[in-house]
Formats: C-alpha cells, structure tokens, sequence
C-alpha cells in the first residue's frame, strides 16, 4: 500500500500539507506534513508531490527497530524512536523530516486522509484488495495556545527602518476581538498611530501594515489572503489591499499575526524573518530589478521554502499605483502600497516559519471546516470556475454590457471573444494555480510568445485589453507580463493609458507631449510604450504615473469629466454607466473605486438596471460581507462563485476561539471597519465629504455607445438619490461623515 501522486495535476494549495498534520498530531503546522510539494512560476512543469513508497530503507537502517511493517505500509513507533536520524538520511525520495517540537522524524503511514480533500485529484491511495487502509497514527503534538483564542500567533512585529530595530509586541485581545485580523488590524493601528496629515510619499513617517487575519494557514478554503494596508499616495486617503498565495500562512507560522513597518532605510534592503530570526539585509543587487525577477533571485538564495513579496521598478520610482507583487504573479494591486515601500527602500519580504496554529476545539473545528469544503466540492460550478478562473467572466460582461471599452464610453468590445475564457484555456494556459488552501484552483499559468504570466485574470484583461482596445489575448498577456515585472497594477495602468487615448483621440494632448508616440484604440505597441515610460515615470510617463486624477489636472481642457477614478483611484472593471448598485458600490468604497468592496452588478441585472430604490440597502450590506473576507484572511470567491454558506464561518470560527461567535457579530465588526476607515478619510483629506463620493462626470452626462446597454446613462439627480439613500442607512449625516450616535453604536474612535 503506497500514497501517490499525480504531480502535473498539482495546483499548488497545500491543503494536503494541512490536513496530514491535523490527522497525525493534531496540529495545523504545515511543517509537520509527511509528503512534499515543491515548484513554482514561471517554471514549465509546475509542481512536482513527493510521497512515501514504502520501499523499507527506513526500516533497514533502524538501529533500534522502531520502524514497524503492518499491512503494507511501515511506520515509526516513536516510544522505540531514539532519534538517530538515520531513516531521514537513508529515504531514497527525502521525503522523512524533522520538526523541532518532535523527537522522532516524520514518515507517511498512508492513510489516505490527504487524498479526500485534494481538489485537483493529484494524491491516490494504491493498495492491494487485501489490504485494508489503517486508521493515521495519532501522536498528539498540538502547538500550545500562545494566545487567549484559537487562530492567532498572538504576536505583532515591528520593523524601523531608520534605526534597524525589531521589536516583538504581544497582540491585544481586544484588538483580536473588536478587529479579527488583517484590515481590520491595519485600520485600527494606523488611526491611532499615524501622525494625521502626512505625506503618503514624504520624509515624515508613514507605516505599511502587513497581516494575515484569524483563518491564514489554517485548514479553511481559501485561507491565504494577506492584507497591505498605508495611507495611500494614489488617494491621500485610507488605504489596503490584499493578495492571495501562501504569504500569509508563513507569517502565523513564524509566529506573527502582522507586520508594522515603520521608518525609511539609507539603501535598498530587505526584510528577512525566520521564526525569531529578523534581519535586514542589503538589498543593493536587487533594486532595479523586476518584481518576478527579485522573487525567484531571492528563493534560490534561501530556499524555497521562504515565501517573498517584492516591488518593482514602479515601486521604487514613486508611481502612485504601484503594486505589490508575491507567488510570482499575484499582486496586492491597488491603492499604491508598493510606492510607499519604495519610498522606505525595502524590496521585499520574505519569510519562513516552522510553528504550529492553535485551535481551541479540534474537533468541532475539523467537523466544521470539512463540510466547507465538501460545501466547495459539491458546488454546481466547480469545474467551471476551475477551468476559467476570472477569464470565465469576460464573455459575460460583454453579453450584458459591462465591459469596460474605450475608456468606459462602451460596455461591450467588438472582438471580445478572442478574450474569453475559453480561447485563453486553449491557447495559453499551461496549468492551474491555487493559493494557501483552496481546493478549487482559479489561478492560471499561461505562456504567450517567449513570456510565462500568471492569467490574465479578469480585470486585467477588461482594463488593458477592453478598455485600452486590444483584441488579441497575446497582446493583453504581453501587456501582463510588463506590469508583473514592472509593479504595476493593471487596472489603474489600464485606466491611465485608455485616458491618454481619448485625450490624444480628442486633441487635448498631441505627438508633441507624447513622445512622438501615436497613441491609438487598440495599438499594443503603444500600450507597451506608454507602460515602459509610466513604470520609469520617464518623459510623458511621469505624468500618467500620478494616476488619472493628477493627469486631468495637468492636461486640462475638461478632461476630468472623462477621468475614470472616485477619490483619486481608477475605477475597475465594471461598466456603470445603467448599474446603479454597482456605480454606487464604486463611488463609495473605503479605498477609492474598487469592485472588491461590493460586486454590485449582478444585484442590478437581477432587481433591474433602472431601479434606484433600495439599491443602497444592497451595497451596503456587501460593504460588510466581502471585506470581512479581508479580516478573517480568507478568500471570498469560495462564497461568490462556488456558492460555499456563509454560515460555514461562524462555526468555524468559533471552534477555533473557543466561544460562540455568531454571523451579526461578524458583521458589526465589519461595520465598525467601515466607519474607522472613513473617520481616516475625514482626519487626512481636509474638505473630505459628499463632494469625493461623485463619479466622473461621464456617467451621467455621456451615453453608452453600443452593445446592450446603448445610450444608457444616469442623471445626476439619480446618483443624488443614490448617496442621500446610502448616507441615511449608514447612520452618517448628508456630507457623509458618521453621526456621533453610529460612532457610539460601533464603540469609535
């Protein structure tokens, strides 16, 4: 009886590397797993699963015979076991390991427990009809509590730059409480402590939060978000955004809840941390250098078991929508956190951890998190959302009218179906991708010319492909692959780019400020251009790099009606212009237009494009779902595409506590967010109110031109109607700040 594996199926989750461990020691330390998963973008292959096949060398080299054979499958008697370690050097496949916490190695005894949970179907259990599958050998070794609830390594590190000092600050119950994790952290710790008034970008000291939430690491679908959080230099405001990979689990394995970073460095360094390892480490042949380039450089200086986050060139030259890229190809995109760690001179993060995750209730906690993911196995679009991932949605977008076109004057590409899901999946996708704990890879590797990228996903093939013009998926890719090394996030590239067109279109700014440089719907090569130039903030370029807002401002001429952004951050890729929920859910999310805060489109179509009444009361209500995902440290499309309950995750939560936590307590935490994340808002931006939560003057002044939706568009009276709905459900006075009755409510500030 043997466990194998079916590697090139891989996608990369880890969830087997989760449940071997809660099976065998009744821990969520990955590092305690009994098989192996190795690879990484953008190398063609992919993942290579190495399992025990019981070939008995372990057992031949056993100076004391500690190594058993029962039917068919040898394990390790750890009462018998002195430790010598010879059947760790002796295993033909390096697949016997060693842990701190245990006096005796790791082996797989092949009960099958991983092969129930992978969604790819990589692992198979092979074993003659005579043999019968043995129960896991149980050796209870569960990381000791650190912390008054379950889920938290119950520690925060801190990291200034300035002086090169750490320093190890425990996590206040309360804040775990009121907050859980992730933006909810960032929001209360950078209210409290960032001197009001600041320069995103400046010589006084803005920080950069880093946290995972309750549920990184954990056996829980999708529990691999990672939050960055700053005050943002592309709005001025509040300012997160969270990434998927495997970022996240690592930092609670090495024992933290979050990262504050603090101060600037005199050159190029990065921060390194190994459990209670932290060093800063010269970084001077890196800056300079690609995003994916640095990433892989600094895996094979550590190891790959380091898992890194990097800038890029965008980052260190100050663009204001520069990313953070991590898992070569994954981005915390928005909000221009990647420029504020550009300003301080650290390139990258990388850590490793080796502790476990303590869960109150084991138990209930298994039970509760397998029927979530049996929810996520069950689900009626499981294999199409594996197939397509966020391509799958382009094809609908367009068919009602949603893609933006052309700087959102359209809803719909000509061309668009060499952009779907299904042209991409035959012509380009090399294999599937998870991140930390998903069993249903959306991710995709794909290889166009002499490029490898990860996607493109959705947004980027509406903002760079549809929005910009280009109907050729090569040239989108192309255009990926250029902002993934570069560090930029392709929506708000997307939006510059596709304002320059229409400025150039219309005269306002001609060769002469371009370079000489037609710029043109539907010209890759300008694309490439203008992003080469952006990235470097060279020439032209530096002026798109201030984002749409600032750029309106320099070209003049009534460009700001046309520049696609709320509160200074482009709009994603949602057309608007008859969506009311969705124009509404751009107009007031915390960060700036951002469909990750409430993807309202849907509710439009479904309750109807032309109703404004009670639309509010919708937004609102996804404005407490969806980031809520956000502080738990979870994915949400588990939710939105696979239909997994939403009540999964209070039982779940409150097993791993250790108290009962019910769905509305959830909710308020959210809420309170909500309301913390606008009073920074209020503090930081003199005048702030009604007046920022208008969209361009394009929607509602300039009709829909083609496809579905040809010649809608809003009133302004209507987007009036709108905001006075949403400001009086959310307690907050007609300026839209909050009343002092709804800070009491929520405990603020």
């Amino acid at each position: 009886m043997q466990l194998t594996a079916d590697s090139p199926k891989c996608s990369g989750c880890r969830v087997c590397l989760t449940i071997c461990p809660l099976a065998h020691f009744h821990d969520n330390n990955t590092k305690k797993a009994a098989l192996k998963v190795e690879g990484r973008f953008p190398a063609p292959g992919g993942f290579k699963v190495t399992t025990c096949n019981q070939c008995g060398d372990c057992a031949a080299v056993c100076p004391v015979e500690a190594i058993h054979f029962d039917q068919g499958v040898y394990w390790i008697n750890p009462d018998e076991c002195t430790n010598c370690l010879a059947c760790v050097e002796a295993c033909p496949l390096d697949v016997m390991f060693t842990h701190p916490d245990l006096s005796f190695p790791i082996k797989c005894d092949a009960c099958g427990e991983c092969t129930r949970y992978c969604g790819t179907e990589v692992l198979h259990l092979e074993r003659k009809e005579s043999e019968v599958i043995p129960p896991p050998h149980v050796f209870p070794n569960p990381t000791k509590a650190p912390f008054p609830l379950g889920g938290y390594a119950g520690w925060i590190l801190r990291v200034n730059l300035t002086d090169k000092t750490f320093k190890k600050e425990k996590l206040e119950v309360r804040l775990a409480e009121e907050y859980l994790g992730g933006r909810g952290f960032a929001a209360r710790l950078l209210y409290d402590e960032l001197e009001p008034g600041i320069d995103p970008l400046g010589p006084k000291n803005n920080k950069v939060v880093v946290a995972g939430g309750p549920l990184s690491g954990l056996f829980v679908p999708g529990a691999g978000k990672t939050e960055f959080a700053a005050k943002s230099p592309a709005t001025g405001g509040w300012g997160d955004s969270s990434v998927g990979g495997m970022l996240s689990a690592e930092l609670k394995q090495a024992g933290y809840d979050a990262i504050v970073v603090e101060g600037s460095a005199s050159s190029p360094v990065y921060l390194f941390v190994d459990n209670d390892r932290v060093e800063l480490r010269d970084a001077s042949a890196y800056w300079g250098k690609g995003s994916i380039t640095v990433e892989k450089m600094l895996k094979d200086e550590l190891g790959e078991h380091f898992q890194v986050a990097t800038i890029g060139p965008a980052g260190e030259a100050g663009v204001k929508f520069a990313c953070i890229t991590h898992d070569f190809g994954r981005q915390a995109g928005r909000t221009g956190i990647g420029a504020v760690l550009g300003a301080k001179k650290l390139k990258a993060i990388a850590v490793h951890g080796t502790r476990g995750i303590a869960i109150a209730d084991l138990e209930g906690f298994m039970k509760a998190a397998k029927d979530a993911f049996q929810d996520c196995f069950d689900s009626a679009g499981r294999q199409v959302w594996q197939r397509y991932g966020t391509a799958g949605v382009t094809t609908w977008s367009n068919e009602v009218g949603a893609f933006p076109t052309r700087n959102f004057i359209s809803g719909q590409l000509e061309g668009y179906e060499a952009l779907g899901g299904e042209p991409m999946r035959q012509k380009m996708v090399v294999a599937d991708k998870a991140c930390f704990g998903c069993p249903v890879p959306c991710g995709k590797y794909s290889h166009s010319g002499n490029v490898y990228v990860e996607g493109p996903e959705y947004e980027t093939t509406a903002l760079i492909g549809g929005n910009c013009g280009l109907t050729n998926m090569d040239d989108v890719a192309y255009a990926n692959y250029l902002c993934d090394e570069l560090g930029l996030d392709t929506i708000s590239a997307g939006n510059a780019i596709a304002f320059a067109m229409e400025c150039y279109q219309r005269g306002i700014i001609t060769d002469a400020d371009t370079g000489g440089v037609a710029l043109r719907f539907g010209d890759a090569k300008a694309v490439n251009y203008l992003i080469e130039k952006i990235a470097q903030r060279q020439g032209f370029g530096a002026i798109l790099a201030g984002g749409v807002k600032f750029a309106a401002a320099r070209f003049g001429q009534g460009s700001d009606a046309f520049a696609i952004h709320v509160k200074g951050l482009e709009v994603s890729g949602y057309e608007s212009h008859q969506a009311p929920a969705m124009l509404l859910s751009y107009m007031t999310a915390d960060v700036g237009a951002h469909h990750n805060k409430s993807w309202a489109i849907t509710h439009d179509i479904a309750a109807g494009r032309q109703l404004i009444e009670g639309k509010a009361e919708k937004v609102i209500e996804l404005q407490h779902i969806r980031p809520l995902f956000d502080c738990l440290g979870a994915c949400r499309l588990q939710w939105v595409e696979l239909s997994m309950s939403l009540e999964h995750y209070p039982k779940v939560l409150s097993a791993l506590f250790g108290k009962e936590v019910a769905w509305q307590d959830l909710m308020k935490v959210s809420e309170r967010v909500w309301n913390l994340t606008r009073l920074f808002w209020l503090r930081e931006v003199p005048g702030f109110g009604r007046s920022w939560d208008y969209p361009p003057a394009r929607f509602w002044q300039d009709p829909i031109e083609g496809g579905p939706t040809d010649g809608s568009v809003m009133t302004r009276a209507q987007i009036d109607q709108l905001l006075d709905e949403y400001y009086a459900r959310r307690g907050w006075d007609q300026n839209g700040v909050p009343t002092p009755a709804k800070l009491a409510e929520l405990g603020l500030p």
